[in-house]
């Protein structure tokens, strides 16, 4: 008797802003629409930075998806011949997120998301920590130190180029203009109060 190849699994691409988290998912779904893979990708509707209805890198890299305000409106997208799902920026998701990926692996779909691991505190991130256990491969990339080039796996918000404050709400889409990647020596972590 012959073993079933396995169809289904989860990969997290991961790591701190500027590292290419983004961008890694989009080559990924880019490259497997070259080999004909029915892909269906997803962003969370709050990111609206560059695009509202791609997944853009910061280098302006883009790939159509459905914006979502919440991860139970991914089922409506999925039909009976989805080979691959994209999801970016899947920290901004509540735990909802983590059952319906596990399904979607479970019926045999590629999963691949990317999100940040730690918030600007330098705290596990919304669902991420239990995607990282869940998943059959994990990517973690680093970005550079914005202080001294070194490898960056931290995330620094700013607020008035000073480092925010540890009370301010964890979620606050920006880029360039509010946040850093920074190494562990000169990421500042925020006091609790």
């Amino acid at each position: 008797m012959y073993q079933e190849l396995q169809k289904g699994w989860i990969e997290v691409i991961t790591g701190p802003m500027f590292a290419g988290k983004s961008e890694e998912l989009i080559r990924r779904l880019k490259t497997l629409s070259y080999a004909n893979k029915k892909i269906v990708a997803f962003k969370p509707a709050i990111d609206d930075r560059y695009d509202v209805t791609n997944i853009t890198s910061h280098d302006g890299i883009k790939i159509k998806a459905y914006p979502i305000k919440n991860p139970s409106e991914i089922m409506e997208h999925i039909s009976d011949d989805t080979e691959v799902i994209g999801i970016d920026e899947v920290q901004f998701f509540d735990g909802s997120i983590i059952q319906i990926v596990e399904t979607l692996a479970d019926k045999g779909i590629r999963v691949i998301i990317a999100g940040l691991d730690t918030d600007f505190r330098g705290e596990p991130f919304g669902p991420m920590p239990e995607l990282l256990a869940r998943a059959e491969f994990v990517t973690k990339l680093s970005a550079a130190c914005t202080i001294c080039g070194m490898a960056a796996t931290r995330t620094q918000r700013l607020i008035n180029n000073e480092p925010a404050s540890y009370d301010q709400p964890t979620i606050l889409v920006g880029a360039k203009e509010s946040y850093q990647a920074r190494c562990r020596k000169h990421h500042i972590v925020p006091k609790k109060k």
